[in-house]
């Protein structure tokens, strides 16, 4: 479609070069949101003469040059740019002005591999119609109320990552129009469920403008989890209800405002998975959106020879060796704070941010440092996912002060001890020692300590949006990703994952208990350890994706979270609630520092006869019995965690453990057991140095 264009005559004027993006004029000039004037400002220095086309509502586009140039920053102030207009950038050919003679402008001439306008790298919303992106300009207005970020600590948080969409689409209680929303995620009824889990913070799998691959498209399938992000600022609107998405931009960041400001109401924390090591603009023959069309030396990372210098797999890397795509971000991170009242990010590949000149990690990164000295981001939940796919890539434990890792240590550890070794004990053979279990159980201090940071830096995790359900983790000892159009050659190769005996779903009731018992174990384990846990949308109701260990592309029932009531999944969600209450019921009654201070003082480890680990128990495969006694720094014991991990009952011996006044036995009250023996169980009371049952494969979690 061809549309008139109004050429603006363009002068000197009297702009300014910050803020990047669209602003009110400075104060003292008239307001720029009523009367549609605005300060337009954008990095661009690869381009010598910038345009800006701009569409008012009801209006015809327009095409301004923006006249001034600063450090690379073109800058100009508009007239007729109200609220709602949309608009993008483009080099004027051959660096000129175009003249008033050329009457009309093809803006939907979007061959594919450059559509006719750049996207604002400071976007508040991004607009798709019409064959072609543009970005809009919105207003920031919303009625917060008294809502402001919660400032949950980190030892009392339990984060569940979520998919906006997959969370409530199948859900019954959830109204259609609301489902796969910003709304759904805030309805009463999932509210009610993530409350009564215990949770504190949801973690919500990308929201920002994100595109599809065209490998993807060209396959007819979709980028659901969303990691290819084109626009930093703007919310993805087609997690948005239809009515708000026909209503506009506007009436879309709304709705996501709301759900941040029901979720608070709640007591749930909003933490965003970001993605700013790379964008959707892909590799060098990718689709041209916004940053390479306008400074691609400058935005992206290359070698001598021009080559991107790819640590993502996604055919770029934001080039954080330039200080303007640090403020991009820093600006970005705190525009979603201020405005959005987010209270947290998960950094995706993060060591791509924090890598030198030399490409190598540095935990003293100007962003880092940048991060750590800012006033809004330093206060809010910094987590880091320690690698990417570069040289050097993996560097759990290295990040600064102030940061939290997923610790894929931890991950490794308890798949090991449950799963692989459970395999391998099954099979006749011998699994490996309790002391890697041990190690993680206790927040992995070792390797935190040399960052200076405790074993809240640990961010504890068995399974994530990218790898097996906990469901498919005891139920398949292989990958089955056909469905993702690659012949099952994606997704990780190594899940240390055990179908106890038969391959994927199975109405054998042996091994359907015997699953249920790792998961039980599995989820105990996560709630117990020091650290901050991490459940996967879905693994509470024991959700499953056949084996998919890399569903990033199902935008289907496959990926989506099942709410469908069923015995097994109503045992499960009963079981992870049981736990989360222990979990917290235990931290209420510790030191507000707890424990954040040498945990040695808390943590103190016996054998199945009650006495000390010894060097020899510690490294031996054929002990996989092991206690730990959880106490603080009064003196005081508060309780008691046996685990047996192998293949027979054991009677253990509880620790000898005296009352507070030093006279008599401590007495040992069973709040849990992973066992079948549960109900019958609970409540049962032992003295310290009496022994108990622990059945095979099973853990007791015991209260004083």
């Amino acid at each position: 479609m061809v549309m008139p264009l109004v050429d603006t005559a363009s002068t000197v004027d009297a702009s300014h070069a910050f803020p990047l993006g669209v602003s009110s004029v400075r104060p003292g000039s008239s307001d720029g949101s009523k009367s549609g004037r605005a300060n337009v400002a954008v990095y661009a220095p690869g381009i010598l003469t910038l345009e800006i086309g701009y569409l008012a509502p009801g209006g015809d586009w327009r095409i301004q040059t923006l006249p001034n140039v600063t450090n690379g920053v073109h800058h100009g102030i508009l007239e007729g740019f109200p609220i709602g207009s949309r608009y993008g950038f483009r080099a004027a050919p051959d660096g000129e002005v175009l003249p008033l003679s050329v009457p009309t402008v093809n803006f939907d001439d979007y061959d594919g591999d450059r559509q006719p306008l750049l996207l604002d790298p400071y976007g508040r919303a991004v607009d798709q119609r019409d064959g072609f992106l543009t970005s809009v300009r919105m207003s920031s207005d919303f009625d917060w109320g008294a809502d402001d970020r919660l400032h949950t600590p980190w030892r009392n948080t339990i984060i569940y990552e979520a998919h906006v969409r997959g969370q409530s689409m199948l859900h019954p209680d959830i109204p259609e129009p609301l489902r796969g929303t910003y709304a759904g995620m805030a309805h009463p009824a999932m509210i009610e469920h993530l409350t009564g889990l215990g949770i504190t913070a949801v973690q919500l799998l990308p929201v920002h403008f994100h595109l599809d691959e065209p490998h993807l498209q060209n396959l007819g399938l979709t980028n659901y989890w969303g990691y290819n992000t084109a626009a930093f600022f703007a919310p993805h609107p087609g997690y948005a209800t239809r009515s708000a998405q026909e209503s506009g931009p506007q009436a879309v960041q709304d709705e996501f405002k709301g759900m941040v400001k029901l979720l608070h109401a709640a007591g749930i924390e909003v933490i965003l998975d970001v993605v700013y090591n790379h964008t959707a603009e892909g590799g060098h023959d990718g689709h041209t959106v916004s940053f390479r069309g306008l400074g691609e030396k400058k935005y992206y990372r290359s070698d001598d020879s021009g080559k991107y210098i790819d640590t993502t797999g996604c055919g770029n890397s934001l080039n954080f060796g330039e200080p303007r795509v640090i403020q991009l971000v820093l600006d970005s991170l705190r525009y979603w704070v201020d405005e959005f009242h987010i209270d947290g990010f998960r950094f995706d590949l993060a060591v791509t941010l924090c890598r030198n000149a030399a490409n190598d990690f540095d935990p003293n990164h100007p962003f880092l440092v940048a991060v750590a000295g800012d006033p809004v981001l330093s206060r809010v939940k910094l987590i880091a996912e320690p690698w990417d796919v570069g040289y050097g890539g993996w560097q759990t434990g290295r990040f600064p002060g102030g940061w939290v890792d997923w610790n894929d240590h931890y991950r490794d550890a308890l798949r090991s001890f449950w799963l692989a070794d459970r395999a391998a004990i099954d099979a006749g053979g011998q699994g490996g020692s309790v002391a890697r279990l041990a190690d993680a159980m206790s927040g992995s201090a070792s390797l935190f300590q040399p960052s200076g940071r405790s074993r809240l830096a640990s961010l504890n995790f068995i399974t994530s949006h990218d790898g097996f359900t906990l469901a498919d983790l005891v139920s398949y000892d292989r990958k089955h990703n056909e469905a993702n159009g690659e012949q099952n050659r994606d997704g990780h190769g190594d899940n240390r994952s055990y179908n106890h005996g038969f391959e994927g779903r199975t109405e054998d009731e042996t091994i359907l208990a015997r699953r249920a018992q790792t998961r039980r174990n599995l989820m105990a384990s996560l709630m117990i350890s020091l650290g901050v846990p991490m459940i996967t949308a879905g693994d509470e109701l024991g959700r499953t994706q056949q084996g998919n260990n890399n569903a990033y592309c199902q935008d289907n029932p496959l990926a989506w979270v099942d709410w469908t009531s069923t015995p097994e999944s109503h045992a499960m969600l009963r079981s992870t609630k049981r736990v989360i209450r222990l979990r917290r019921e235990f931290l209420a009654g510790q030191p507000h520092d707890y424990p954040v201070r040498d945990a040695q003082s808390y943590l103190y480890w016996y054998d199945q006869d009650g006495e000390p680990m010894t060097m020899e128990r510690w490294n031996d495969p054929r002990h996989r019995v092991v206690q730990l006694l959880l106490g603080s720094d009064d003196g005081q014991v508060a309780g008691l965690v046996v685990v047996n991990g192998g293949r027979d009952d054991v009677r253990v011996t509880l620790p000898q453990v005296t009352n507070d006044d030093g006279v008599g036995k401590r007495m040992f009250e069973l709040r849990l057991t992973t066992s079948d023996l549960h109900d019958r169980r609970q409540g049962f009371r032992v003295a310290s140095g009496e022994r108990d049952l622990v059945q095979a494969n099973t853990i007791n979690i015991y209260r004083t």
